[in-house]
């Protein structure tokens, strides 16, 4: 019946724990997939945009090419910068991303600017386009950080070139500027949840552009974030999860450098908004998981509920019979054990030398025996009193026991304050070892006895060796062990003596 009651419980346990394990399974799979699918339709969504910005940067580029070959052809003069106006008018109403396109002299001054009104006598040699032009005789592009216009007062990043005269020497800089809402225009038609993130940003670290939107997030220094630290030593783009250093929301990332300009484009989506779905999901499934679970453990426990009955009945039984079984041990303890010292009594003592003898000579092993007798007893309980003489019993027995390790040797309380050790497979040698021992411990204790002529308590021990056939039976090594311990105490007690 219990083997029944075992096997039903374990079926119902290996299908609700199937049934569980086959759950978390989907559960995870279909996280993994969800997080796949959310990377890889990021990651594309980041090599457009890439895609989209490297052409705002190369239609620029391509304007100023054409501008600075015509300056540097033509030179700068009134009627060359009104025909460059008119040409630069068609340009930039063609290409929106344009705010303005300004031309300077080899000392930062403005020449000719599209926005309105002109600033005259304004210099822009602080700038950081302009600095690098005038240091590095690159004819290159160069995209600065984003900046605030001087002329329009709107955020925009700047793409500039470097003019020389003829002989090479620096002529000045022409610079387009591109605004920042610009980009975020295209970044807020783009739905990216209410934890997204789109970003444009140099390829040091330099935020250039973020939506959302914060002028305080201009310039910040990302070069820390694992994208820039770690990634993108190894690879131009990826995806990684982490929260932001901007705002400290935990994103998956996408992010794309550019193989033409020094940019990193990132599209980044809230981890836990993107898998709202798979959790919704994923609930809705654990619901009706738990449901079946519930019914079938319902039926599982009326099932073990009706064997148990049947096995409660068998249980009453075997009480009373468990019950009668501690009962009989607990006496048989009692029946062999010293209560005051907690050895063995004397009727186990006389049943294990019985074996022990019978072995001993059925082997040829050595058996040893010690009698121990505390000296002048009778005396230490006139004078301290039988509670006092029960405690140093206790006491004696204790360091006797200390003694005595070996887990085949037994100690009993012989009778009174009489002592006996029986040590199987123990020659002379080994029990006048122990002997000396016990007499050594004992008088270690240093146990007042002002009655006794020694001031401390003493023993006094006869040692008896019964080897091959010399000892007829058990009660002639006792006898020997006891005439042995008369002969100690004759000569004076505290002292062993061997039979």
């Amino acid at each position: 019946m219990k083997r029944d009651l075992r096997l039903a419980t374990f079926l119902i346990l290996l299908v609700c724990v199937s049934v569980a394990l086959l759950t978390a399974w989907q559960i995870w799979t279909a996280r993994q997939n969800t997080l796949s699918d959310i990377r890889t339709d990021t990651l594309n969504l980041t090599h457009a945009l890439n895609t989209y910005t490297e052409g705002t940067f190369k239609q620029s580029e391509v304007l100023l090419l054409g501008l600075t070959e015509r300056i540097e052809k033509d030179g700068s003069g009134p009627q060359q910068l009104e025909r460059l106006n008119m040409l630069i008018e068609q340009e930039m109403d063609t290409l929106p991303q344009l705010n303005s396109v300004v031309l300077y002299d080899a000392q930062g001054d403005w020449i000719f600017s599209t926005s309105r009104p002109f600033l005259p006598n304004s210099n822009n040699a602080d700038r950081a386009f302009f600095q690098h032009h005038r240091d590095v005789p690159d004819r290159g592009i160069f995209i600065g950080p984003a900046i605030l216009s001087r002329a329009t007062c709107a955020w925009v990043i700047s793409v500039s070139r470097r003019i020389d005269h003829p002989d090479g020497s620096f002529a000045g800089v022409i610079a387009a500027t591109i605004s920042l809402e610009h980009f975020l225009k295209l970044y807020r038609s783009i739905h990216v949840g209410q934890f997204g993130a789109i970003s444009l940003t140099s390829s040091e670290g330099r935020l250039l552009v973020r939506y959302p939107f914060q002028v305080e997030d201009i310039g910040r220094d990302l070069s820390h974030a694992p994208i820039f630290s770690e990634y993108l030593r190894n690879t131009s783009s990826g995806t990684v999860d982490f929260a932001s250093k901007v705002d400290g929301t935990h994103r998956l990332y996408a992010f794309k450098r550019s193989d033409q300009y020094p940019f990193v484009t990132t599209v980044a989506v809230g981890q836990d908004e993107a898998m709202q779905a798979w959790l919704s999901q994923t609930k809705q499934s654990v619901a009706v998981v738990l449901v079946l679970l519930g019914l079938l453990v319902a039926l599982g426990r009326r099932l073990i509920s009706h064997i148990s009955r049947r096995i409660r009945a068998e249980n009453k039984l075997l009480v009373t019979q468990t019950a009668l079984i501690e009962l009989n041990q607990s006496l048989e303890i009692l029946a062999s054990e010293d209560k005051l010292t907690g050895l063995a009594n004397r009727r186990h003592f006389d049943q294990f030398l019985d074996i022990e003898f019978k072995r001993a000579k059925r082997l040829g092993s050595p058996l040893s025996l010690i009698l121990i007798d505390v000296d002048f007893f009778k005396r230490y309980n006139d004078h301290y009193g039988h509670l006092a003489g029960d405690e140093c019993l206790r006491v004696i027995c204790q360091a006797i026991k200390h003694c005595v390790r070996r887990p085949g040797d037994m100690t009993a309380r012989y009778g009174g304050e009489e002592i006996a050790v029986v040590m199987p497979n123990t020659d002379e040698s080994g029990a006048r070892t122990v002997a000396e021992a016990i007499l050594s411990d004992i008088a270690a204790e240093r146990l007042a006895h002002l009655s006794s002529p020694f001031g401390i308590v003493t023993v006094s021990l006869g040692v008896a060796t019964c080897i091959a056939n010399s000892d007829p039976d058990e009660k002639a090594l006792i006898d020997r062990a006891d005439r042995a311990l008369y002969a100690a105490k004759s000569q004076g007690r505290n002292r062993l003596s061997v039979a």
